[in-house]
């Protein structure tokens, strides 16, 4: 007999735990499901920003030159792996037609929007919650060895004014005073003070306890192996721990909701890209200021008793494998830019998928093809940024309110 639940969550992510989270404190009885642990996909080793002012799309004019000059090369920031598959070359197609300036400019205010609502989220969180997580306020340095790389960073700060960003532009004795290990290499820096950073799975597990307190019921290491529906309803969903029965199913699950989209019936444009992380014991007196190594795009962040360095992305597939290339890669440039770091003590080398929408915006909303389903995914690399808004949004989607932002950006729709 199949376990019934009003709401049923698949994925227990930093989307899936905030889902649960709204949909307990409007009363819903939910039901949450996760093939691993809590917190073990992207979730667990990413960057750990809450990136507001990050809000220049992926896709834009010459990222996709660009990215076909980085294609041959495994170590650099964007690389895509040469394969023939049809779900990456229809990403590739929908993802050139986004390599617009006017789709960056209809796509900076959503994501400012997204961003901040977000934010203000995980103020009330932490100010509600004791959640453990080594949550700070210090915005986020971005460091630059060539001022012809600080140019075009100076240029998208222009660009962000625009909409109200603010930022300060740093030449290297300034940004030293900020951040006394910079190298003598770094020659100048930007400054966004709209960022904020934590340690992410102790986030997502502090919010999976919080919802288990309010009586929803995890399964963990229970893997969604297909579904029935009827008409336009998802009626069933089967997993290795037995079936389950939902009057709304919210589909959570990073990077996996793409194959299990195509169990239903969905092509949904989101492509698993696959990021790095090194987590190492933080060195004495290493300040708490999360800093961007911008030329070789590495993030730097200090997590309480740790430090992570964290690279870009690679479209590889679910190729779990690690490249030796890209981790040593992140090396060099901590060692380039940051001096002490020679010796570190490396804890952990991560690797994980992130799911990146064809136009870099996530998909939240109803599908049109069943009216019991709603997509929460394709955050690509903000998911920690969009996660608290996300939750609150698909709570109002579920009890029909009227939801805190427009949705149409967000829309599966525009997709399916």
């Amino acid at each position: 007999m199949a376990t019934k639940t009003d709401t049923l969550i698949i994925g227990g992510g930093v989307i899936g735990v905030c889902v649960a989270y709204f949909l307990a404190e409007a009363g819903r009885s939910v039901t949450l499901l996760e093939q691993n642990d809590i917190a073990s996909g992207s979730s667990y080793g990413n960057a750990g920003l809450i990136a507001v002012a990050h809000a220049v799309p992926l896709p834009g004019p010459g990222v996709l030159t660009q990215g076909l000059r980085w294609l041959l090369d495994s170590a650099s920031p964007f690389y895509i792996k040469p394969r023939l598959d049809p779900d990456l070359i229809r990403w590739l197609w929908r993802f050139r037609g986004a390599c617009t300036q006017d789709h960056v400019l209809r796509t900076i205010p959503v994501l400012l929007d997204l961003g901040q609502a977000s934010m203000d989220l995980y103020d009330e969180l932490h100010a509600r919650h004791p959640l453990d997580d080594a949550f700070q306020h210090r915005g986020r340095l971005f460091l630059f060895r060539t001022q012809s790389a600080l140019d075009h960073a100076a240029e998208e700060l222009d660009l962000l004014r625009r909409f109200g960003v603010e930022g300060e532009i740093l030449d290297g004795a300034e940004v030293r005073d900020r951040f006394p290990l910079a190298s003598p290499r770094v020659m100048g820096g930007v400054y966004y003070p709209n960022y904020a950073h934590f340690a992410p799975a102790r986030f997502v597990q502090g919010m999976a306890r919080l919802v288990a307190e309010r009586s929803v019921d995890i399964r963990t290491h229970t893997e969604v192996l297909g579904f029935q529906t009827q008409g336009a309803e998802v009626t069933q969903v089967r997993t290795t721990r037995g079936d389950f029965q939902a009057q709304e199913v919210i589909l959570a699950a990073g990077a996996w909701s793409a194959p299990l989209g195509r169990a239903l019936g969905l092509r949904l444009p989101i492509q698993p890209a696959k990021g790095y992380s090194i987590t190492a014991r933080r060195p004495d007196g290493f300040p708490e200021q999360p800093v961007q190594l911008s030329e070789e795009m590495v993030a730097v962040t200090p997590m309480g008793e740790h430090l992570r360095f964290s690279s870009t992305l690679e479209l590889a597939g679910f190729d779990r494998r690690i490249n030796q290339r890209r981790v040593d890669a992140s090396r060099r440039a901590l060692r380039t830019y940051v001096q002490g770091t020679e010796g570190l003590e490396e804890l952990e080398i991560w690797r994980g998928f992130r799911p990146l929408s064809a136009d870099d915006l996530p998909l939240i909303g109803r599908t049109r093809r069943y009216g019991n389903l709603v997509l929460a995914t394709g955050h690509g690399m903000l998911g920690m940024t969009q996660g608290p808004i996300t939750g609150k949004l698909v709570a109002q989607i579920v009890a029909g309110d009227e939801p805190d932002l427009d949705l149409t950006p967000f829309s599966p729709g525009r997709f399916l």
